[in-house]
């Protein structure tokens, strides 16, 4: 039985290179083929060659031309010939182009950076994350990874991946051994337990391909928040409390309410107020966050005497008569 074995393996490289191969064979074949025919007008091998180039990639060579009916008849077959595998090579490379755009904004090609950025789950509460890393560092690389979206969004310094984030293929798609940090947002279209049981899912599969990868995870239960620890959470952001902190913060700063209430209540309130260091005032609200992230101090927006802003722009001036509040 005749093997297909050398056939098996030519329809196996790309097809934009057997097309090339093919008109690659066509010009050197038309060439020696058109210098026999008609030695005196081509009167090497080169020039038939080039005449057979030419003639397939454009109008003709004027200098060199057939002048007899056998080689206008060659002539012919290559212009048939040629042009129809020159446009199928043009038409194969176009739609490589394309499918190859297709498949980045469909989020199936993988990203082969280091040190960047792993975002996962799309809501607005990660839209608004992905835009205030950005403004951060516009440098740094945010992998988004997400199964809802048909199509990433096409922002500078997004690499989008499709597809189910606790699943060892897409993370590894996502090159999460190479990740420096880790955002895993709740799931809004699930219930709560639901959806805490999935960020806890994904975490344990983030730290089963990198356990030294950095984690923070959002729990939308309090009672999960163990469980969360337990799977590997560098830092757990607990939805309810910190709703329920910011809406208490906000309207005792606004009421202006002495020290003591605060601890009468006893909310367990996180949030301080820090008056504006001199060498400060000035200076944007980015500058201010930057610098006292070197002491591990978090601040999180304003207090001006008319009321808080929870956070203001980077672009804020800071002023000496502001507080600021930090966790």
């Amino acid at each position: 039985m005749k093997s297909n074995r050398v056939f098996i393996a030519w329809l196996r490289w790309p097809l934009y290179l057997r097309v090339a191969i093919i008109i690659l064979l066509l010009i050197v074949l038309f060439g020696q083929l058109i210098s026999l025919v008609e030695p005196d007008q081509f009167p090497n091998v080169f020039e038939g060659i080039w005449w057979a180039l030419i003639t397939v990639s454009t109008v003709g060579y004027g200098d060199f031309v057939p002048k007899t009916p056998l080689g206008k008849t060659v002539g012919m077959l290559l212009i048939l010939l040629g042009a129809a595998f020159v446009t199928a090579y043009f038409a194969t490379m176009a739609t490589a182009a394309f499918s190859k755009q297709q498949s980045y904004t469909e989020g199936k090609v993988h990203y082969r950076g280091s040190g960047h950025m792993i975002l996962i789950g799309w809501n607005e509460k990660a839209n608004k994350l992905m835009r205030t890393l950005q403004s951060a560092d516009a440098s740094k690389t945010i992998v988004l990874i997400d199964e809802t979206l048909r199509e990433g969004p096409l922002m500078e310094n997004i690499h989008f991946i499709r597809g189910h984030a606790a699943d060892d293929a897409v993370l590894k798609k996502a090159n999460i051994e190479e990740a420096e940090i880790v955002f895993i947002t709740a799931d809004q279209h699930k219930n709560e337990a639901d959806a805490d049981m999935q960020s806890i899912l994904t975490l344990l599969a983030v730290k089963g391909l990198n356990p030294s990868v950095y984690c923070v995870v959002e729990i939308v239960t309090e009672k999960q928040r163990k469980n969360a620890e337990r799977a590997g959470a560098n830092q757990i952001i607990s939805t309810a409390e910190l709703l329920k902190t910011a809406m208490l913060q906000h309207f005792l700063i606004k009421s202006q309410l002495p020290e003591p209430i605060f601890q009468e209540a006893d909310i367990h309130l996180k949030i301080h107020a820090i008056p504006v260091p001199e060498r400060m005032a000035g200076n944007t609200f980015k500058e201010v966050v930057h610098h006292f992230m070197k002491d591990d101090i978090f601040i999180v927006g304003v207090q001006q005497k008319d009321g808080p802003i929870l956070p203001p722009s980077f672009s804020y001036t800071v002023k000496k008569s502001d507080k600021l509040l930090s966790f």
